[in-house]
């Protein structure tokens, strides 16, 4: 009876081991922690980092921005703290450390609250109108490929950013087919399926344009819509987040469509920041995200090998987000982001 009992655990044993079962391995990674006093002693490093990872997204509004703007900056990657908390819940494992485990409760707690809407769906259907955003990149190799590429969107009302005199003529006869309309300045336009007036730069305090303001004549009424490029920002280890031109210049456009005499606002640009930056208060202010409204995940646009920041938006003024996405990668180093709206 022994031999048979025996026989009997080994075989379970040997099947759990085979079978590979979550419930086996929790056992086996947790065995030893029963009785073991250190469980609460070790992992202090590991508990001081996570309680500090907690700090930084609560107070992110409160980091200065006066030392190198590193508080624009943490808000630009803030979303990415949350890659770090797998790691710090396993390493609280294999230090076995229980007191480790339960302080990384405390940033992930924070991080749902903060970004948890985000990562849900929240695509709609419907809408009156589609519009897309797309830095295409100066230094664009194909162009032409770009605009084919915009063109199939299905888009009604398309920004383009970056744009060299050398490649408006090539935009300008790949997007002829689909849309009718256009207007540029300085290195953005608008590309629209509806007439276009009242089209005039936005001075952002540059001294060159890289902002303009139409009127698109939708079926359903007049839409002001503003395509921008804000300036670049850099981050350098003598000077941190540099980002003062464009500070300055995400003021200016804000103080633009604050005075807007048309209701409804649309506006498409590069704004080189993401919606958690408190530098682009002014503008932000007054807008909403179609992302964070309607959209699903992130929307990372930046760098398009592998996204890392929504730095290309897609801002409404008294117009209803449907549903927000990022597009297929082009030949530029940003994805071209897109909207669908209601009027």
């Amino acid at each position: 009876m022994a031999q048979q009992a025996y026989a009997t655990d080994t075989d379970s044993r040997e099947g759990d081991a085979r079978t590979g079962r979550p419930v086996s391995r929790l056992r086996r990674l947790f065995s030893g922690w029963r009785g073991d006093p250190g469980i609460w002693r070790r992992g202090l490093v590991l508990t001081a980092f996570a309680l500090l990872l907690a700090l930084v997204m609560v107070l992110h509004a409160q980091i200065p921005n006066s030392l190198g703007n590193l508080g624009s900056l943490n808000e630009t990657f803030l979303p990415w703290v949350g890659a770090l908390l797998p790691l710090l819940m396993l390493c609280g494992l294999l230090r076995k450390s229980a007191i480790a485990m339960i302080a990384v409760l405390v940033p992930a707690i924070v991080w749902l609250n903060l970004f948890g809407g985000l990562i849900t769906d929240k695509t709609g259907s419907g809408g009156d109108l589609t519009v897309v955003t797309h830095n295409v990149n100066a230094g664009n190799p194909d162009p032409e490929g770009t605009a084919r590429e915009v063109a199939a969107s299905g888009a009604d009302v398309v920004a383009l950013e970056e744009l060299t005199a050398q490649a408006v003529p090539v935009y300008e006869r790949a997007l002829a087919k689909t849309f009718r309309y256009h207007e540029v300045e300085g290195t953005v336009g608008v590309w629209s399926k509806y007439p276009l007036s009242a089209t005039a730069p936005v001075d952002i305090k540059l001294g060159w344009t890289r902002a303009m303001r139409t009127t698109v004549a939708t079926p359903e009424g007049p839409v002001a819509v503003y395509a921008a490029h804000l300036p670049s920002v850099r981050v350098k280890v003598n000077a941190g987040f540099t980002a003062s031109r464009r500070d300055q210049s995400a003021d200016a456009l804000g103080a633009a469509i604050a005075v807007e005499r048309v209701e409804r606002v649309i506006l498409l640009g590069d704004l080189n920041g993401t919606m958690n930056d408190r530098a682009l208060k002014a503008i932000t202010a007054q807008m909403r995200s179609t992302q964070g409204a309607s959209g699903s995940g992130f929307g990372f646009s930046w760098p398009a090998a592998f996204p890392m920041a929504r730095i290309d938006q897609i801002l409404v003024k008294d117009v209803e987000p449907v549903t927000s996405w990022t597009l297929p990668r082009t030949a530029s180093d940003h994805l071209p982001v897109a909207a669908r709206v209601g009027l």
